[in-house]
């Protein structure tokens, strides 16, 4: 009777261990992370006779989870990716509306600002006119301004969100870890007795941690996790944390620098293509692929467009008569640090300019620089070089870098914020050609002289009360211009055909001693004799030859140049192929937000088949388990009846 008593007393525990597992699983449906548990029942050792072996009921071997880590390494996969695009959508979405908004975008204060350059063109005398231009400039840069200190905010919140992301890894590194020792306890009663419940909420804190950082596990044979993020660095092994830092970029301050701190204390700096994935990796790639060549670009449409605005605007007179000066102020090129060398814009070499940034390295002997882009470098050199379009010299007093040291140059970073409007004086706008010529009505031919275009202004006097350079008169003999004053170069030569040059000659004029050159066109038939006299244009002339020229920079292409030299971009076109990549990219990042969202989904349904609990099947098993607890105190109730009619019999 004992026998059977027992046995029915190992059924009623088996079942109430079951009852209490269901029940467990029931309570637990809604749980994030919870994994269903399985009771795993075994039959209890039997007892040998003479006759065989007799089964001495059953017993509960262990309590399992419904896991599978490949399935669970899915879901992670799926929403490491989701999260890193969601990130980098957040962020360039920004910069997107910014950019692209009819409003506040630079194309219409571009078109503004050129529109006040065309009406100077057609009205150059008019002093409103040169005022309207001068108002559309100062709203052009405020415009720039604006668009620089928007993405600049942008900027802050990423760096803030960058070491608020920093921190939570650092926080989930260590509760991953406490849970590591509370593993080891609990399951110090040896194998096949898993903490089930621990384990799940280490998993739902794996799985947060992989939203933030791409994330790598190891299961130790003790059961403790060690963790990796990004490209294998460790952040958990057993019970031992490593930390991750922020410390400003020693070049750029604006930014932080990434670095893993060791449990035994050291720190290094980690590289940010390391640590790719989650939140953290995808707003270091919005840093790193749009942020900072967006400010960049929009740092050099405003300082190509100020430089070469003020190289044609310098080569004109005002109404004064006086030559033409800088019209926009343009920013210092930004070096870090700034006693590494003396940075400027070649103006002549505005196309070679790019939106890069640039490292300068110092190797104990000779400087190189090289486009950080690109990672095109630049000739050795151990003084001043021009590397495109910037003029580095180290070789100015108290400028240079000690062996091993490098230096950042950033030409275009702060170029949107910092540039500005230098003229204030309407009449200061040059608007007219330094250059003018007569021709006597006195000439018998048809030889006329036009299309004046001033290359360079060296040795011009810039004051009104003098000439800017003597009068002078070339004379055509029937062959050539002749009367060429001593101290002039006229290229490509002095000859003159009327049957094969009527429609047009370039002439190219130089003063060998002072610098100043022009080209002009001779077309037409002249006659022996005719004169064609160049003199200084008088002050106060309604002359837009040089207005047509700074307006002609709306449509001409300066930025850019090719291979072989040629400018291949507008300041528009600039812009627009600035909207556009950022337009884009952004489409881009939505349509994989999009994509890895499906397949999260998808693989979290397989992930839940497996591990999700189904109210329905637990309460299916609710009624099951009850009936196994009353047949086996059915069993209990026999056993009792038998002993029952023993002792009736004894009586």
């Amino acid at each position: 009777m004992a026998g059977l008593l027992n046995i029915g007393l190992t059924g009623l525990n088996a079942a109430q261990l079951q009852l209490n597992t269901t029940s467990h699983n029931i309570v637990n449906a809604g749980t994030p992370g919870y994994s269903r548990q399985g009771v795993v029942q075994t039959t209890n050792d039997p007892l040998f006779s003479g006759v065989g072996f007799f089964g001495q009921g059953t017993r509960i071997a262990t309590v399992t989870r419904q896991y599978s880590q490949f399935l669970e390494n899915q879901v992670l996969s799926a929403d490491n990716r989701r999260s890193e695009f969601a990130a980098y959508g957040a962020q360039i979405s920004q910069i997107n509306n910014l950019l692209a908004d009819p409003s506040v975008g630079l194309s219409p204060s571009l078109q503004d600002f050129f529109a006040g350059v065309q009406e100077v063109s057609a009205n150059p005398t008019s002093v409103p006119a040169r005022q309207a231009l001068i108002s559309s400039a100062q709203a052009l840069v405020a415009r720039f301004s604006a668009l620089d200190g928007r993405i600049r905010e942008v900027r802050s919140g990423v760096e803030d969100q960058i070491a608020e992301s920093v921190d939570t890894i650092n926080s989930l590194g260590r509760q991953i870890a406490e849970l590591n020792q509370r593993i080891v306890v609990a399951e110090a009663a040896g194998p096949g007795v898993p903490a089930n419940d621990l384990r799940d909420q280490r998993n739902v804190l794996v799985a947060e941690l992989n939203t933030k950082i791409k994330t790598s596990t190891v299961v130790e044979r003790d059961g403790q996790l060690s963790v990796f993020i990004g490209s294998g660095q460790p952040l958990v092994l057993g019970q031992n944390v490593s930390t991750l830092g922020t410390t400003p970029d020693p070049l750029d301050p604006t930014r932080q620098s990434l670095t893993l701190v060791l449990p035994g204390g050291g720190e290094t700096l980690l590289p940010e293509r390391l640590l790719n994935g989650g939140e953290l990796g995808g707003l270091l790639a919005f840093r790193r692929e749009s942020l900072d060549p967006a400010q960049n670009r929009l740092g050099l449409i405003a300082l190509g467009l100020a430089t070469e605005f003020n190289r044609v605007h310098a080569l004109g007179v005002d109404l004064e008569g006086v030559l033409g000066q800088d019209f926009f102020r343009l920013p210092p090129v930004a070096v870090s640090p700034a006693t590494a060398a003396q940075v400027s814009i070649d103006s002549a070499q505005v196309g070679a300019l790019t939106d890069s940034d640039y490292t300068l390295a110092f190797d104990g002997v000779d400087y190189t620089i090289t486009n950080r882009n690109t990672g095109v470098s630049s000739a050795p050199f151990a003084g001043s070089i021009t590397f495109e379009g910037l003029v580095v010299d180290v070789s100015a007093p108290g400028f240079g870098l000690a062996a091993g040291e490098s230096a950042l140059i950033q030409p275009t970073r702060n170029a949107a914020r910092d540039i500005g409007v230098v003229i204030s004086d309407p009449r200061k706008v040059a608007a007219a050609n330094p250059v003018s010529v007569e021709m006597p009505v006195s000439n018998a031919g048809t030889g006329k002289v036009g299309n004046i275009v001033v290359n360079s202004v060296d040795g011009m006097l810039p004051r009104a009360t003098d000439p800017h350079f003597p009068s002078f008169t070339l004379t055509w003999d029937g062959n050539v211009l002749g009367g060429l004053p001593a101290g002039y170069t006229l290229a490509p030569d002095d000859a003159y055909d009327p049957s094969s040059d009527a429609s047009g000659k370039v002439f190219t004029l130089t003063s060998i001693a002072d610098g100043y050159s022009f080209e002009f066109t001779l077309s037409g038939t002249p006659q022996a004799h005719d004169r064609f006299t160049f003199s200084a244009t008088v002050a106060g002339t309604a002359d837009n030859r040089n207005a047509a020229r700074l307006g002609a920079l709306q449509t001409t292409k300066v930025m850019f140049a090719s291979p072989g030299g040629s400018p291949t971009a507008t300041f528009q076109s600039l812009y627009s192929q600035l909207v556009t990549g950022v337009g884009n990219k952004t489409r881009e990042v939505q349509a994989g937000e999009q994509t890895q969202q499906t397949l999260l989904t998808q693989a979290t349904e397989q992930r839940d088949a497996l591990s999700g609990v189904n109210l329905d099947e637990e309460a299916a098993n609710l009624i099951r388990y009850q009936q196994a607890y009353q047949a086996s105190g059915r069993v209990m109730a026999i056993a009792q009846r038998l002993f029952d009619e023993l002792l009736s019999i004894a009586r």
